[in-house]
């Protein structure tokens, strides 16, 4: 091979390295439920110019703020085996490099939607970036209440569609925001389950797997059947969605009791992915339904 190819392929690794600091799976999915924000507050006909700039900005952020989540736990992700291999911890990106590409890739997001979308999903982008790094972050290895406090940044991406397409917060946009967050807890609570001791070696204080667990999957469960419904009962969903909000809320609560009943690592990892399932089906709904 030719010292031009190695090159090139060289290249092309960093750039792929770079991207992966950005965790693309979870930016899609911050895009995918910013999209049904902006989609359910748009009453009239849709602005895609001011769609398309609000997915750019907010890709800036969402990335920029896993970037600098990955920087800040580098010396912990290389102690868990699920994260060892990531481009900081494996030495594939220096850490200098991945705080400046974060943090520009930050900023430039928190200005873009500003000044081409409105400033106030620009406030919240940058709301969300700081309870995001400085707040939710360190709490990770101090407290449990660290998967509470990061679902709030989790849920505020349909919120921050919403408030571009409309340019204010309303009843509606608060009921995106619930349900968002109600529905990451039983979500990462499985996560947790399953990882508890690479969660362990890696430092984290997160909830373990037992009883205790159980029972707030349930919780959060039963909370988020009749939170699931508020869009309908705000005007922004019809019928159709309510109905299937409900039947999707009960075989969530189902998985969910499942897991608390039996206690075992299987029945997390079906929770994870009825979790996975859920989320998308009901978007989807509030999406073809909507009034």
């Amino acid at each position: 091979m030719e010292v031009g190819q190695v090159s090139v392929a060289g290249s092309r690794t960093r750039v792929t390295d770079f991207i992966l600091l950005t965790k693309p799976n979870i930016t899609f999915m911050v895009l995918i439920t910013t999209v049904v924000g902006f989609y359910l507050g748009s009453r009239e006909s849709i602005n895609f110019l001011l769609l398309i700039n609000t997915i750019i900005g907010t890709a800036l952020i969402a990335g920029g703020a896993s970037a600098l989540n990955q920087y800040v736990e580098r010396h912990l992700d290389a102690r868990m085996v699920r994260t060892r291999t990531r481009p900081l911890p494996d030495g594939r990106l220096l850490p200098s490099e991945a705080l400046a590409f974060s943090t520009i890739i930050s900023v430039i997001g928190t200005l873009y939607l500003s000044f081409f979308v409105n400033v106030l999903t620009g406030l919240l982008g940058l709301l969300t970036l700081t309870a995001y790094i400085f707040v939710y972050t360190p709490l990770k290895t101090r407290t449990t209440l660290c998967t509470l406090i990061g679902a709030i940044p989790g849920a505020t991406p349909p919120m921050m569609g919403w408030t571009a397409s409309t340019g204010n917060i309303d009843a509606a946009a608060l009921s995106l925001f619930g349900i968002l967050f109600l529905w990451q807890m039983p979500h990462f609570f499985s996560i947790a389950w399953i990882f508890t001791e690479d969660y362990a070696r890696g430092g984290f204080v997160v909830h373990r797997s037992g009883e205790s667990t159980g029972r707030q999957i349930v919780l959060f469960c039963c909370a988020l059947i009749p939170v699931s419904l508020l869009p309908t009962l705000f005007g922004v969903t019809g019928m159709w969605y309510l109905l299937g909000a409900i039947l999707l809320g009960f075989v969530y609560l189902g998985y969910g009791f499942a897991l608390s009943l039996f206690r075992s690592t299987s029945h997390a990892q079906r929770l994870l992915r009825i979790s996975v399932l859920y989320l998308p089906v009901l978007l989807v709904l509030m999406m073809l339904d909507k009034i």
